[in-house]
């Protein structure tokens, strides 16, 4: 019994000692990650998604706006990747194979896959307005690739789901009945999606705004257009949820936080503008 009353903390234990082992650094931003699988897996996995969702999807092929978007794409990730090359970063993009897509879609979105598949919807053309609009929101995405923020969030969930399991082990040994196992399950599930998960997210967001102030400055484009984006985007308006309970954060933080970044954006700009 003693040695199964012992169990909960040899796994809270080989968690954490994993969650240490497993940390790395991100480009520009320095901070310190946690990711538990290997990069092409993630690769592999986001490779399937994206057929998926181009096979059921209106994919532009041509014209003013697709080209826009390959354009940028392509001018973005080549200058990222040369400012990686010969860094301790380089192999952050090692497996990757870049595609950039328009979508015939009205939502104002855009993402990016690991291994560097960035899909736009034509619902955002309007918002960014022009190339350099465009650019805003492509070193954006490329940045969530660039610092691997799927393989982070994966990673993140299956650290919890094994934290989780351990609780539930203590909750066993206690002698908690049934609906006392729920409640505390029920609360660390809340706890762990609010205090951990959400947060992360509105720190990828932030993070992967910074990222990309560089990235597009270091393409020669004028990172002095990220918070008019922001601005643009401000003002579409509708609903949004409470600030605590969002993965993103609001508009008009989101440029606060890009002025704050812009002078030093500036300096990389005037280096590279064409």
């Amino acid at each position: 019994m003693n040695r199964l009353k012992r169990q909960p903390k040899v796994i809270v234990t080989l968690f954490l000692a994993l969650m240490i082992w497993s940390c790395s650094q991100i480009p520009i931003t320095g901070r310190r990650q946690f990711r538990l699988l290997p990069e092409s897996t993630l690769i592999e996995a986001s490779l399937t998604s994206y057929k998926q969702v181009l096979d059921t999807a209106k994919v532009m092929r041509g014209g003013a706006e697709d080209a826009m978007v390959k354009r940028v794409g392509n001018r973005i990730s080549a200058a990222v990747e040369q400012h990686l090359k010969g860094t301790k970063f380089e192999k952050r993009v090692a497996g990757f194979n870049w595609e950039f897509k328009l979508i015939n879609d009205n939502s104002v979105n855009a993402w990016c896959m690991s291994g560097g598949k960035v899909v736009f919807y034509t619902g955002i053309m309007p918002v960014c307005k022009d190339e350099t609009g465009v650019a805003v929101v492509m070193g954006h995405e490329i940045a969530h690739a660039i610092a691997q923020h799927g393989n982070e969030r994966v990673s993140q969930s299956i650290a919890l789901q094994g934290i989780g399991q351990g609780v539930d082990i203590v909750t066993v040994l206690n002698g908690k009945d049934e609906t006392s196992r729920q409640v505390i399950q029920t609360a660390y599930g809340a706890a762990a999606t609010v205090g951990l998960m959400l947060p992360f997210s509105r720190k990828h967001e932030s993070e992967s705004d910074e990222m990309g102030l560089m990235f597009m400055a270091l393409a020669g484009y004028n990172p002095a257009e990220a918070p008019k984006f922001w601005d643009r985007m401000n003002q579409l308006g509708g609903q949004r949820p409470p600030a605590f309970l969002s993965t993103h954060p609001s508009p008009g933080k989101r440029q606060g936080q890009l002025n704050e970044l812009l002078p030093a954006a500036m300096e990389v700009y005037n280096k590279n503008k064409r």
